[in-house]
C-alpha cells in the first residue's frame, strides 16, 4: 500500500518498519496535491501502480531539513529506484549517491554526476515559448504578466521562453516579471501570487502565466475573478477555471516517473547520466481540451504548431536561461 507523510507525523515513524523493495517517490515542498509539479509526479506513480499492480512508497517534504534523513532512510531500507523532485536535491544527493552504490537514484530538475544517478531535465523554455505565443494571439492589450515561484534560474528559464514567445507575435509587448519569494516557501504562497497577478492586471495585463507550483493557484483564481486569462503550469490546469485558464504549459513529469519506476530499478535497463526531454515526444507543450477549446481557435492552433515545427527544425532558437543567464528580450 502506498505510504505518505501526513501533517504532523514524524518522518522517522513513517520510514520505520520492515525493509521494502518498492520504488520511492519524494515530492518537493508545496505538497503532493499542489495541482502542479508534485501532483503530476503523484499521478504518474498512481498510473504506474494501476497499470503494473506494483506498489511504491512516497513522502511529502515538510521542510528542507528532512532531505538528507529521508533519502538516507529510503536507501538504507532498500527502496529502488528513489525518485526525487526538484533542483533542491543536488547538494544532498551528490554525496549520498556514493554511500549507496547499489541504489539507483532519479532526480528531476537537477543534475548530479554519479554512476548511479539519472538526472532528468525538461526544456521548459520551449514549452513556455508556445504558451507565450498563444497569450499574444489571444490578447491585444500589449501587456503580459508572469508570476514565478522561487526566484531561481530554473524559473527564469520559464519566463524567458514565455517572453520570447509573446514577442514572436507581439514585438512591442510589455512583460511584467515577478516572483513570490526567494526561499522554498515561495512554492506554497497563493496569497502573494494572487496579489502579484492583481498588480499585473492593474498595469494592463489580460494574461498572466503562473510558473509557481502551488502558489500559482492564487494566480489562476485572481485572473478568473477578474474575467481575465491565466496560463497554468506543469500539470494540465485548464479544468480548475474553465473559460479562464487559456492553456497550461505541460511538463510531463508523470511520464518521467512512470519511465523511472519501470526501468531505473533494474541495472539492466537503468541509464544513468543526463536525460533531456522537450518538444520532441511532447514532454513539454501546451494543453488543449474540453475546458479551453472555446478559447483557442483553429487559426491559433495552426500558428502555434507552425512555431513548434520551426523550433524542432532549428529555424527558431529559444533562449535557454540556464545556458546563458541573461534574458535578452
Amino acid at each position: 500500500m502506498t505510504k505518505a507523510v501526513a501533517g504532523g507525523v514524524a518522518l522517522s515513524a513513517v520510514l520505520a518498519g520492515a525493509a521494502f523493495a518498492e520504488p520511492a517517490l519524494i515530492y518537493d515542498l508545496g505538497g503532493k496535491f499542489d495541482k502542479s509539479f508534485n501532483e503530476s509526479a503523484y499521478n504518474g506513480a498512481e498510473r504506474w501502480k494501476a497499470e503494473t499492480g506494483g506498489t511504491y512508497v512516497d513522502l511529502e517534504m515538510q521542510n528542507d531539513a528532512q532531505r538528507e534523513q529521508a533519502l538516507r532512510r529510503f536507501a538504507s531500507q532498500g527502496s529502488n529506484p528513489i525518485v526525487m523532485m526538484s533542483f533542491m536535491w543536488e547538494s544532498v544527493l551528490a554525496p549520498l549517491a556514493g554511500e549507496f552504490p547499489d541504489t539507483n537514484f532519479v532526480v528531476i530538475d537537477a543534475t548530479v554526476d554519479a554512476p548511479n544517478v539519472q538526472s532528468i531535465r525538461f526544456d521548459e523554455h520551449t514549452g513556455s515559448f508556445l504558451v507565450g505565443a498563444l497569450a499574444a494571439m489571444k490578447s491585444d492589450a500589449g501587456v503580459y504578466g508572469f508570476v514565478g515561484g522561487m526566484d531561481v534560474p530554473l524559473i527564469h528559464r520559464f519566463y524567458c521562453g514565455y517572453a520570447q514567445g509573446v514577442r514572436a507575435i507581439d514585438p512591442d509587448a510589455k512583460l511584467i516579471e515577478t516572483y513570490t519569494g526567494t526561499t522554498p516557501a515561495a512554492w506554497n504562497d497563493p496569497v502573494t501570487a494572487g496579489e502579484l497577478a492583481k498588480a499585473a492586471i492593474d498595469q494592463g495585463a489580460e494574461v498572466v502565466f503562473a510558473a509557481a507550483g502551488g502558489s500559482g493557484l492564487g494566480v489562476l483564481q485572481t485572473m478568473a475573478d477578474a474575467g481575465k486569462y491565466s496560463i497554468g503550469v506543469d500539470s494540465n490546469q485548464n479544468y480548475l477555471h474553465p473559460g479562464s485558464v487559456l492553456t497550461s504549459m505541460e511538463k510531463r513529469v508523470d511520464n518521467a516517473v512512470i519511465e523511472a519506476f519501470n526501468k531505473a530499478g533494474d541495472d539492466a535497463t537503468f541509464q544513468p547520466g543526463p536525460v533531456d526531454l522537450g518538444l520532441e515526444g511532447d514532454f513539454v507543450g501546451y494543453s488543449l481540451d474540453e475546458y479551453n477549446q472555446d478559447l483557442i481557435t483553429e487559426d491559433m492552433i495552426a500558428q502555434v504548431e507552425d512555431l513548434k515545427a520551426k523550433i524542432l527544425s532549428g529555424e527558431i532558437v529559444v533562449h535557454d536561461y540556464e545556458t546563458d543567464m541573461s534574458c535578452p528580450l
